[in-house]
This record gives C-alpha cells, sequence and structure tokens, in this order.
C-alpha cells in the first residue's frame, strides 16, 4: 500500500473511531434522561418500571388530598377514571394544585406501587389540559364505553 493512502486511511479510521464513541456517549446521556409518560391504568396494570424516573398524570381524586401537619408531606391518588394511583410528594405544591384538577408527576414508582414525586405540575389555567393527561383520559374514557358496550346484551 502506498505510504499516502496509508496515512489517509488511518486518519479516516480515527475518525470514524471517534465518531462511534461520540455517538455512543451521546445515545447514553440521552437514555438516562428520558422521562417516559405512564397513566393511572398502565401504571395499575404493571406497565410502568419500577425505580426509574417516570412522568405520572392525570386528575387529582376528588377527597383523596391528605396533608402532613407537622411536615410538607402530600399524599393523593391520581385517577383516569378506569384506575387510581397513591401519589406521595414532600414539598409545596403549586398554587393551581387543587382536587379535581390536571397534574403532571414527575419521581418514581416504588416497588409498592405507590408513586414518589419529586415534582408536581399542575395546570396554568382552566382550559389547559397537559396533552398526555389529555389522551390519557380520552383513552380511558374509550375503554370505558367499549367495556359498556360489550357488557349490554341485545334484546329479543
Amino acid at each position: 500500500m502506498h505510504p499516502i493512502r496509508k496515512k489517509r486511511l488511518t486518519i479516516v479510521l480515527f475518525l470514524l473511531a471517534g465518531l462511534s464513541i461520540a455517538v455512543a456517549l451521546t445515545t447514553y446521556a440521552l437514555r438516562q434522561n428520558i422521562n417516559l409518560f405512564y397513566d393511572p391504568s398502565q401504571i395499575s396494570a404493571g406497565e410502568a418500571p419500577v425505580d426509574v424516573r417516570i412522568r405520572a398524570g392525570g386528575m387529582v381524586e376528588e377527597g383523596s388530598v391528605r396533608r402532613d401537619p407537622e411536615t410538607l408531606k402530600v399524599e393523593f391518588l391520581v385517577t383516569d377514571f378506569n384506575a387510581s394511583v397513591p401519589v406521595e410528594y414532600v414539598g409545596i405544591l403549586p398554587d393551581l394544585f387543587a382536587e379535581g384538577q390536571g397534574i403532571v408527576a414527575m419521581g418514581r414508582l416504588n416497588n409498592k406501587g405507590r408513586f414518589v414525586a419529586d415534582q408536581v405540575l399542575a395546570k396554568h389555567d382552566e382550559n389547559y389540559m397537559p396533552p398526555e393527561v389529555a389522551d390519557a383520559l380520552e383513552k380511558a374514557a374509550q375503554n370505558k364505553s367499549e367495556a359498556a358496550a360489550g357488557s349490554v346484551a341485545p334484546a329479543t
């Protein structure tokens, strides 16, 4: 092989190796920071990974908010009207947090099926619904109506 060709081949191989390493490191870093969204039905069905940072969302169930008077700990249920998931949060909740409102919580699902949130986001006005929550509620309503239609026997 000609020395110039050999030098070019060596440079190309080093560039390819460097590019491969950069792509691998970028992919690894992005994989660590992905927050997947799960609705309460998926979490209750066991589809959500345990001890992995995820987002969960739905409506705060009426009458489910319990505040610890000694600390900032708050426990409540998030529902998509098919299933409910208990959420535990320690911290100051957003001003717009209320029962019957849509929220998205970021945190981890523990092995007891309880969602331990480290951040809670509430909708910002009465017309806004986070897209993931709106999709989850719409899907839950479709499943409920399909189940109701399937359980009704035709009259003879």
